[in-house]
């Protein structure tokens, strides 16, 4: 066991063992594996998932040389799968590596049921029809899709999945679970035993800031009819309430006291997004219902009933100055109420289970303790069809992007991209692709380009001739530079959705090379 823990150090610092259990559970698919796919399995690889198929029909020529460091002088003529395959593998022998000579486009034509034994498919560098042909596909077989493109200094990613639960969302800044204005009876007596008063200078010093937030908030409470501070001019009030009671100007507690009135001033009870997962129509469950809207369900429960409008504790409390005895006994308080609160969803978790005749042992006490620490943090991520985005854009937001001059060139991009694809269609090669009359070329570009914004719904609407000029200068290539990058974004989106954890990105992310942007469009 000590191995894999080393190799895994880093990693397993920012998912612990669960996340990286879950990724070596996962098994991933990688259609084309170009400078794109290849630098995306690359970091899958090395982050040690399960296994890898590789699936792409083409041979190694002498221009992939240019673009791709997984092939070489004498990968030649030889199979794009099978080298970068033995590449691949080469960098983590633990992950289970096979390929398969075949062009990804015949494949989601002639056998839709192969992609159905993945856990995810990265499909790079496909053409829009082939893309709303596999979203169907991986959609009905409930697979996890993560679309990645580099087309010379653009480029793409979009995740399209139905829904992805978030329970460890990690949210950079989240104020702490310390119910300074809401404790509960255990800790209001244990804040009753201490006096802030006490002329004891060395007690006074190390009486714990939560202990003195708690105190003068009731202290406030009984002088203003039970409410908080909630203007400005009584946070100042508070504030200098605590200053008061300081009797040396080194009391590091009441500084810190200070600072962290901000606390005591939050809202009690739960915030409004988990409000709104709790009202979704995926927390009236049935025996078809996914553990986390059992445990929705089970937190709806507790709210209402033990929890009196609050969320189960986390149950940790932030270093601070103290007296070793009083943060000791502190923090076994907090630590208290969190485990009865767990004991509790338990409880309901099991009666909600056994209604809807599933085994009452299903969910693993761990996922039930995971899920009462994060329950203020709970995320739930759904994705539109590609299609119905293709079709039925979120006008106001394009709109909005196409007049934007911030946003102007991402979505100009993202027009562009869809009409390279058109274009190829038609022509049978993409706008300067191959040598030859680049005007022509630019205008047919410029003509189709305006036939999609017409099918957004964005009749009258021109793109810059600079952006299509660029496009056609671009002739479908892709640089090693930019595949790297949408390849490293992909990858990170792929282990969001596998470990659970952090939320994925929303809508399509476009990188602008021109300008060093990147840039989420929500269509």
């Amino acid at each position: 066991m000590a191995e894999p823990k080393t190799k895994y150090d880093r990693q397993l610092r920012i998912w612990g063992e669960q996340g990286q259990a879950s990724l070596e559970k996962s098994s991933i698919c990688l259609l084309n594996c170009g400078p794109t796919g290849s630098e995306t399995l690359k970091n899958l690889v090395l982050g040690g998932v399960g296994s890898i198929t590789v699936v792409d029909g083409s041979k190694v020529e002498i221009g992939d040389l240019g673009n791709n460091f997984m092939v070489d002088e004498s990968s030649v003529g030889q199979s794009m799968a099978k080298t970068v395959c033995a590449f691949l593998q080469e960098l983590n022998d633990a992950v289970k590596a096979k390929f398969i000579e075949e062009y990804p486009e015949r494949l989601i034509d002639s056998n839709p049921a192969f992609f159905s034994q993945f856990t995810l498919v990265v499909a790079t560098q496909l053409v829009e029809n082939s893309m709303l042909k596999l979203d169907r596909i991986c959609r009905e077989a409930n697979v996890m899709l993560v679309f990645a493109r580099s087309y010379g200094l653009t480029g793409f990613v979009r995740i399209s999945v139905k829904e992805h639960p978030v329970i460890e969302a990690k949210p950079d800044h989240f104020l702490d679970d310390l119910r300074l204005n809401n404790p509960w009876p255990e800790l209001r007596r244990f804040a009753e035993t201490i006096d802030l008063d006490t002329t004891d200078p060395v007690i006074h010093k190390h009486t714990p800031y939560v202990i003195i937030l708690i105190k003068m908030a009731e202290e406030w409470a009984k002088t203003h009819e039970g409410n908080l501070p909630s203007t400005r001019e009584d946070k100042k009030t508070f504030k200098d309430l605590i200053k008061g009671k300081m009797i040396a100007s080194d009391e590091d507690n009441y500084k810190e006291a200070i600072e962290a009135s901000f606390k005591v001033f939050s809202p009690r009870g739960i915030s409004p997004s988990l409000q709104q997962i709790l009202n979704d129509r995926c927390a009236d469950v049935n025996s078809d219902s996914s553990d986390f809207w059992v445990l929705v369900a089970a937190l709806k429960e507790f709210i209402a009933n033990e929890g009196g409008g609050e969320a189960p504790l986390e149950g940790a409390i932030p270093d601070m100055t103290s007296s070793t005895e009083l943060y000791i006994n502190l923090q076994r308080i907090y630590q208290a109420k969190a485990e009865a609160d767990i004991h509790s969803m338990e409880n309901y978790a099991r009666k909600i289970l056994q209604k809807i005749g599933r085994d009452t042992d299903s969910i693993p006490k761990a996922t039930i303790k995971s899920f009462c620490k994060n329950a203020r943090k709970l995320k739930v991520c759904r994705y539109r069809p590609l299609e119905e985005e293709y079709n039925s854009p979120v006008q106001p937001e394009l709109q909005k992007y196409l007049t934007d001059e911030d946003y102007s060139t991402a979505v100009g991009f993202y027009v562009l991209l869809r009409a390279v694809d058109r274009f190829a269609a038609n022509y049978n090669s993409f706008p300067g692709q191959f040598e030859g009359e680049m005007d022509e070329e630019i205008s047919r570009l410029k003509t189709t380009a305006v036939s999609v914004l017409n099918d957004l719904g964005c009749n009258g609407s021109t793109l810059t001739e600079d952006l299509i000029n660029e496009m056609c200068r671009y002739g479908a290539a892709e640089l090693h530079a930019v595949a790297a990058l949408i390849g490293a974004i992909a990858s990170q989106e792929v282990i969001k959705l596998m470990t659970r954890q952090f939320v994925p990105m929303s809508g399509t992310f476009i990188f602008n090379g021109i300008d060093h942007k990147s840039q989420l469009l929500l269509l």
